[in-house]
């Protein structure tokens, strides 16, 4: 009877172990410690993660990765959900920790109903007032691309809940130090000129005529595709794509990173570009990297360095290189990572956009390299730190 038992305590006890055994190696074999651009990229549930257009900040010893949350299908472009956030230690490994900023989906004349455009969220973290902020582009529901305004939302605590402040197109009433005297005399002639002024038109010259910063002077100026950058000071700025996308926007964030304190200048005029990503290096050297304006097609990226971050820039080209360097290797920046403890170590943040299905988009991390003083992107199907 002893023996009996004894051997139905070891079955147990081996079946026990097997199971454990083989639980365990079902979920080794979802960690990873390398990365896979364009690959399905599982989270701590085994979900494909969902934070496109995204950003990361690095609070405490942790990474928070926080991008647009896309529902199946074309109608996933609109914002049903809100901004998602996960967050790692090693940036191969990510752990859903939820919603961080939800969409309205009680007040539909909420600036962020449910339905509206929210795109690029980024998340910085003020030392001053101990607050987390986002900033965001924002297209008020019904609207199309036609508000082009930016969204800010604050949270104690970087996983959220984020509260929405308000949405607005930054420094009403304000010059850039860099506008000349044409465009301030237009003003006050009430321009009227429209997008499709822009149509055709690609001279830099004839585009900055069209004076579409004198247009919107009194209402705030245009605010599409966007980041922030936290310089070493401590001053938080907001680039973004302006003037119907033709002229990139550097300005400047109050103390409290809540609103712009109407500095601010306009770079790559008339060039026509978006996506833009800002990383600055340990030689004080600032890098700019955007894509051109093509919808959800994939284009050429563009660089540009400076020694200053209101210019002047010099443009630096396709800093991508090798098969398929043309298009960004199909995909479109969205944010430039330092990696902690390396020096001058960044990962190119991009992603491959699938709009028929949206939560399937895919992410291309690939590191940058320089050569000569200029960032290099190679393709890789698999790398680590």
């Amino acid at each position: 009877m002893l023996a009996k038992k004894r051997g139905t305590y070891t079955y147990l006890f081996v079946f026990g172990i097997l199971s454990l055994t083989l639980f365990s190696f079902k979920y080794a074999v979802e960690k990873y410690n390398a990365f896979y651009p364009a690959e399905l990229w599982k989270d701590n549930n085994g979900v494909h993660i969902n934070a496109h257009g995204g950003g990361i900040l690095f609070h405490n010893g942790l990474y928070y990765w926080y991008g647009e949350h896309k529902i199946a299908g074309y109608e996933g472009n609109k914002a049903h959900v809100g901004v998602h956030v996960y967050t790692s230690t090693d940036l191969y490994n990510w752990t859903d920790k939820g919603i961080a900023l939800s969409v309205d989906t009680v007040d539909t004349k909420s600036d962020i109903a449910k339905g509206c455009i929210l795109e690029r969220p980024k998340v910085i973290y003020n030392k001053k007032t101990g607050k987390f902020v986002m900033w965001f582009h924002l297209e008020l529901k019904g609207m199309k691309y036609a508000a082009a305004r930016s969204g800010v939302a604050v949270s104690d605590s970087p996983t959220g809940p984020f509260t929405f402040i308000r949405s607005l197109r930054p420094n009403k009433g304000a010059w850039a130090i860099n506008a000349k005297d044409f465009h301030k005399k237009g003003v006050l002639s009430a321009s009227t000129v429209t997008r499709k002024d822009l149509n055709g038109v690609r001279d830099p010259q004839k585009v900055d005529a069209l004076n579409i910063l004198g247009r919107d002077f009194k209402g705030g100026q245009m605010a599409r595709d966007m980041n922030l950058f936290v310089d070493d000071d401590g001053k938080a700025y907001h680039i973004f794509s302006s003037e119907e996308n033709s002229t990139t926007h550097i300005a400047e964030l109050s103390d409290d990173y809540l609103s712009h304190t109407g500095k601010y200048v306009r770079c790559f005029v008339g060039m026509f570009m978006e996506a833009p990503t800002l990383f600055k290096t340990s030689e004080g050297k600032y890098y700019f990297i955007g894509s051109g304006c093509s919808g959800w097609k994939p284009n050429t990226a563009r660089s540009a360095v400076a020694d200053d971050l209101f210019g002047p820039w010099k443009r630096l080209g396709n800093p991508c290189i090798g098969e398929h360097a043309e298009t960004t290797f199909d995909s479109q920046s969205t944010y430039v990572l330092p990696v902690q403890g390396k020096k001058d170590t960044f990962i190119f943040m991009a992603d491959r956009w699938t709009p028929k299905n949206a939560i399937d988009g895919r992410y291309i991390w690939l590191p940058i390299y320089f050569e000569g003083g200029k960032p290099q992107i190679k393709w890789l199907d698999k790398w680590s730190l």
